[in-house]
């Protein structure tokens, strides 16, 4: 029953006694509890003053109120309960009845509706629009009019949405207008079509939708630059065009991620959020997305092949671009602009047979906390290169070195931090020096000295440092 899988339910149905409005649970909470899911945003559809409603509720409840929107009538009411934060919305109808409001909604598999405050709690009758139900039981996702998406064309992205995060299948008819339609998007404020992006991205069926989304035209709409991936050849090595490659990558990283499920740290470590409210693995996904950009820029015939140097530094600053456009964190921006410069990291320590100590310690002292998403990266990207030049031995050798670094990279967080041999007031007090760019200088050798065990004390340190001194 719903109100026992929705709690808020009767608190909600409780303080709205009496009152002469009819309030309608609507949309995703009836969607999911159909699919045996529950979520804890409860959207509600209002005949009349569904800001006044809110307002009122919240001070009943001892919640937050909030106004969405005031000219559509929308507000929302922020309540935490055991430990949960749930977000109740409340929008007036859409029309003169609830049957009209359901008929101007996105898709059959949201039109759906219950009354909540209605007498009998037992016999609850669940209003829908045509199919609704039917849709949700063979998993396909299709437009309730060809006009939802000049309503509010965010729904040519909440479609692909729809397709990642539940499995669903987008039906033709819908591919079609959405095809048509899709021009549309750039009336739609960046943030929402951001927030929108990133469902799809944390979904384990990115790559799906992603692919979609290009296959319709949506995704050039979205994020313009990738197109200058399209068509661009890559040589031996690759089986694939810079873009089909990328796509690729993404959906090499889905499997590496659903191999490694049961590994409690690598799955804490990718669902941790980055800086903006995104985790680590959507990020890194947007990442591998877009990791390969600058090769069109630097695409070269060389010798009679076909290269691609400094590519990474061409991509980081495209990849700058997409990140403002999209509105992303300063956190979230610098991730990506990272993850697209050192993307090749990975595969410079496997052109060795066995990298150096000094070589591994460079690649952590550089990468910091995103070892590991960059090893992530560098086999997603290994995984997704099949050209007639690569080797099974090659892919074995790449992918040994990256699973070694996210190993050691575990391993060396749950050691003790090393205390510092030598620091910068050291220098001024003991060598005289005054600040200046030979500080950090010395200071990184004698780092790097100290972890490969080359220095232990800090009169050997000092020797280090007197030494660069004199150079």
């Amino acid at each position: 029953m719903l109100f026992t899988v929705y709690p808020p339910l009767s608190l909600i149905r409780d303080a709205l006694k009496g009152s002469r409005v009819r309030v309608f649970l609507v949309g995703g909470a009836l969607r999911d509890h159909y699919l045996g899911r529950r979520g804890t945003d409860l959207d509600f559809a209002v005949d009349k003053d569904a800001i006044a409603l809110s307002r009122r509720l919240a001070r009943r409840l001892k919640g937050a109120f909030v106004l969405l929107d005031r000219a559509h009538g929308s507000a929302r009411v922020v309540k935490k309960m055991d430990g949960q934060v749930w977000t109740f919305d409340f929008t007036d109808w859409r029309g003169d009845s609830i049957q009209k409001d359901l008929s101007l909604r996105d898709f059959t598999i949201n039109a759906l509706a219950m009354d909540v405050l209605a007498k009998d709690t037992q016999a609850l009758t669940i209003l829908e629009v045509k199919g609704s139900r039917q849709d949700l039981k063979a998993g396909v996702v299709r437009m309730v009019t060809s006009k939802v998406f000049e309503d509010d064309p965010l729904r040519l992205l909440r479609a692909f949405t729809l397709q990642a995060t539940l499995g669903f299948k987008i039906d033709g008819k819908t591919q079609v207008q959405i095809k048509k339609d899709a021009h549309l998007i750039p009336q739609v404020a960046t943030e929402r079509i951001r927030d929108e992006i990133f469902k799809v991205l944390t979904s384990p069926r990115a790559h799906g939708a992603l692919s979609a989304m290009d296959k319709i035209g949506l995704l050039p709409q979205v994020i313009p630059q990738v197109t200058v991936m399209y068509g661009v050849l890559q040589g031996g090595y690759h089986h694939l065009d810079v873009w089909q490659h990328s796509l690729e990558v993404v959906c090499q990283m889905e499997k590496l991620v659903e191999e490694v499920g049961n590994n409690e740290r690598i799955r804490v470590y990718l669902d941790q959020p980055v800086g903006g409210g995104h985790s680590r693995l959507a990020l890194l996904k947007m990442a591998a997305l877009l990791h390969d950009i600058g090769k069109p820029e630097t695409r070269r015939k060389e010798e009679g092949r076909m290269t691609f140097h400094t590519h990474e530094h061409a991509g980081e600053r495209i990849t700058r671009q997409v990140a403002k456009q999209l509105k992303l964190s300063v956190k979230e921006r610098f991730f990506l602009e990272d993850a697209v410069r050192m993307h090749l990291r990975p595969g410079y320590l496997s052109n060795f047979k066995r990298p150096s100590e000094k070589a591994i310690f460079r690649y952590f002292r550089d990468t910091k906390d995103e070892a590991v998403s960059l090893a992530i990266l560098g086999l997603a990207d290994q995984a997704a290169t099949r050209g007639a030049l690569t080797t099974r031995a090659k892919h074995g050798h790449h992918a040994k070195i990256c699973r070694m670094l996210i190993k050691r990279y575990f391993e060396l967080k749950d050691q003790k931090p090393q205390l510092r041999l030598l620091t910068g007031n050291d220098l001024i007090k003991v060598l005289k020096l005054k600040p200046s760019e030979l500080f950090g200088k010395i200071l990184s050798a004698v780092e790097e000295a100290a972890a490969l065990g080359k220095i232990k004390t800090k009169a050997e340190a000092l020797t280090l440092a007197r030494q660069m001194i004199r150079k």
